[in-house]
């Protein structure tokens, strides 16, 4: 009988090795796994759980994005095929991040502009919390402007972080070209804005750089971001965009289409990280009656889940 069992103990054993050596959080108290009837790896919760232990599950599952989890290779003792193994152990996190709560980052980038102020309001109206990407010029632009973007400021549903001063005159390849020229640019929106977040969205790039993640999208702008983070800033990207047509600022995919979109990337965990989605708006795909109607219906459509909820990019990510 015991030798029956080799294989399965072999394999629950080195499981729960991994994932012990795996856990950064100092004092906390190991995870167990076991295996079901169906050989399925399950993660189960200590008798009393520790206090501090809240990145395991995410920091488990980005160990297995980068591979660095080993499993024991297929042989005598173990009977399981690593890919195998490797599998069950991701769907077993899944599982158990699909009980969390999901976080939703409302990000609207270039304002303030004509449709500030109704995001501003609808904000209010509907209790959630956004993130407002500046452009320190605009705010310059306007007695209006400047009113939409001390609303901003004056709101505590939402936070303002900085999105350069003069969004690299839309010619983003000459902006990056000279990386000491565009941090210049970015101290200029952080100081004129006296914004309080050392926080970034690069004009024209989709990049990540904060704690240990970094991701570039386009080389041009590599070098300015990693200046940037060299000078104190974390730099946020997005993991869903509400494209934009550039002429008329009209939104381009349906409610529904952004919605869906969100929804499944939530639950097949593609996001950058698990049950954290940031999603991409601007500010004048707001300005009319009918685009205000859209964002409003996307906020109910997100408010039915009730294990959504909206969070400022400074608490980015919220872990488990």
């Amino acid at each position: 009988m015991l030798k029956k069992n080799l294989p399965l103990l072999y394999t629950t054993l080195f499981i729960l090795g991994t994932l012990h050596a795996c856990n950064p959080i100092v004092g906390s108290t190991t995870v167990a796994s076991e295996s079901n009837q169906d050989g399925d790896i399950v993660l189960t919760e200590p008798a009393e759980k520790p206090q501090q232990d809240t990145t395991y599950l995410m920091d488990k599952l980005d160990s297995l994005n980068r591979n660095l989890l080993v499993f024991p290779p297929l042989d005598s003792l173990n009977k399981i095929d690593p890919k195998v193994a490797k599998r069950k152990l991701r769907d077993s996190i899944y599982q158990e991040l699909n009980k969390k709560d999901k976080h939703i980052y409302l990000t609207f980038d270039d304002g303030p502009l004509i449709g500030s102020s109704a995001i501003d309001s609808i904000a209010t109206a509907k209790n959630i919390r956004i993130n407002a990407f500046l452009v320190g010029k605009h705010a310059q632009m306007s007695k209006r402007l400047k009113r939409d973007f001390e609303k901003y400021a004056n709101n505590p549903l939402v936070e303002c972080y900085n999105h350069s001063y003069t969004h690299a005159g839309n010619r983003f390849h000459v902006f990056y070209s000279n990386p000491d020229l565009a941090l210049d640019d970015f101290d200029k929106c952080e100081e004129s804005l006296a914004l309080k977040h050392k926080i970034v969205r690069m004009p024209g790039r989709n990049i990540w750089i904060f704690d240990d993640v970094r991701r570039v999208d386009l080389t041009s702008g590599s070098q300015t971001a990693d200046l940037l983070a060299a000078n104190g800033y974390s730099i946020y990207g997005w993991d869903v965009e509400w494209k934009i047509h550039g002429l008329s600022g009209k939104p381009v995919q349906s409610v529904n289409e952004v919605y869906t979109r969100i929804k499944n990337m939530l639950g097949n965990k593609s996001t950058l990280k698990a049950n954290n989605v940031v999603l991409l708006m601007h500010d004048d795909m707001f300005q009319n009656k009918k685009g205000q109607q859209l964002l409003g219906n996307l906020i109910d459509s997100l408010k039915q889940h009730k294990d959504y909820k909206f969070e400022f990019i400074s608490s980015y990510p919220h872990k488990y």
